[in-house]
């Protein structure tokens, strides 16, 4: 697995040592008081047969059976599970993830842009922050994660980003994050090739990225579907998808919708299962503008109502975490309407900061997942 502790390494493994080291004293402790019970019983029980008057023939006897008896349990001992491993011993609590992955949107946007620097598709000049004054979000420690930190914990990883623009947003994000502006300003054409995949590989940290053009739902269940048929040993480390957009413009059937998410959760619980990969995401639908859609289909086909029933579908389905199924939602539709209609030009696509927001909530839950916390910073 790629994704690995960047703050607790040294700490663990000064722990593993620590505890292997304690082990050794337990058993060995253990050891000595079993041989010196063993000598007590060959030693006073013949003394005691002696005491009822037995013959010398039935002491022998009995005493070469415990002798032989004993020595046979000691030989075996090391083989057999301690009795002290029948008892319930108490265990660190690991990092609460329950409760924070539930608190990793609790995030607010702050209005820092001006029109006048807004793009053709969205505006550039908002921020973010996790609300510093929610107990929750104070107990769970989120960090918006540097550059250093991104590149520790993708060390080695092999992501996947599949779905419509809003994943390929995501994709973005992502690889300014771990890149940086100027290297992903070289690449930007090619991510944004119309339709297209892509694929980029971070020598320096080893990272792998693909994006993978997959606009329907049923364009990612047959993705998953070809996973489960490669060999066990080359599938990603994180799997981001998501679809809907397209489904409710050119589709517009809900329930073929359903349909296809059911597919694709059946694949990925059995991908998850097979190659022990959880680390999955749902990128949802972003809150749709209908006044600021750009065409006529556009408004009539992808209503609020329409919305809603497609996403009525998402959650009937099963396929998120928070009803037991694999994927954790990255809510695109939460952060865009906390960012606010004045965020997206086109009623889809939404600022930057919304993008980056879902990247550091996946970030942070893949810390969550990796029982680590990030070091702590000033913000």
């Amino acid at each position: 697995m790629g994704v690995l502790p960047f703050s607790h390494r040294c700490k663990n493994l000064r722990r593993i040592a620590e505890d292997d080291g304690g082990s050794g004293s337990r058993e060995m402790i253990g050891a000595v008081q079993l041989g010196l019970l063993a000598a007590c019983v060959v030693l006073f029980v013949p003394l005691v047969m002696a005491g009822w008057h037995l013959s010398r023939n039935k002491i022998l006897f009995f005493s070469g059976a415990l002798f032989i008896t004993l020595a046979v349990g000691v030989h075996l001992m090391p083989y057999l599970s301690p009795p002290e491993d029948l008892i319930p011993r108490k265990i660190a609590a690991p990092f609460p993830d329950s409760s924070c992955i539930r608190s990793l949107h609790r995030v607010e946007f702050a209005d820092a842009w001006r029109r006048d620097e807004c793009s053709e598709i969205r505006c550039t000049k908002k921020s973010w922050n996790w609300i510093d004054s929610d107990d929750e979000v104070l107990r769970c420690e989120f960090q918006k994660l540097t550059k250093s930190d991104a590149s520790d914990l993708l060390n080695g990883s092999w992501i996947v980003l599949a779905g419509d623009s809003q994943a390929r947003l995501v994709a973005l994000s992502l690889l300014n994050l771990v890149l940086g502006s100027n290297q992903v300003e070289a690449i930007r054409e090619d991510l944004f090739k119309r339709h297209s995949d892509y694929s980029i590989m971070a020598n320096e940290i080893g990272l792998k990225l693909d994006f993978i053009w997959a606009p329907y739902a049923a364009n990612l269940s047959d993705y998953t579907s070809k996973l489960n048929h490669q060999d066990v040993n080359s599938s990603p480390d994180v799997i981001a998808m998501g679809a809907g957009l397209w489904d409710m413009l050119h589709i517009n059937n809900a329930t073929e919708y359903a349909i296809s998410l059911k597919l694709l959760r059946d694949s990925l619980i059995s991908l998850s299962t097979s190659r022990s990969l959880h680390h999955l995401f749902w990128i949802g639908m972003p809150k749709l503008i209908n006044a600021k859609l750009t065409t006529p289909e556009k408004k009539r086909m992808m209503t609020a109502g329409m919305w809603d029933l497609y996403q009525n579908q998402v959650a009937g389905t099963k396929i998120l975490k928070q009803s037991g199924g694999p994927l954790l939602n990255l809510d695109i539709h939460l952060l865009s309407s906390l960012c606010g209609e004045d965020g997206t030009v086109d009623g889809i696509h939404y600022d930057d900061s919304v993008y980056d927001a879902a990247v550091h909530v996946m970030m942070n839950a893949l810390l969550i997942q990796s029982n680590q916390k990030p070091r702590r910073r000033s913000r």
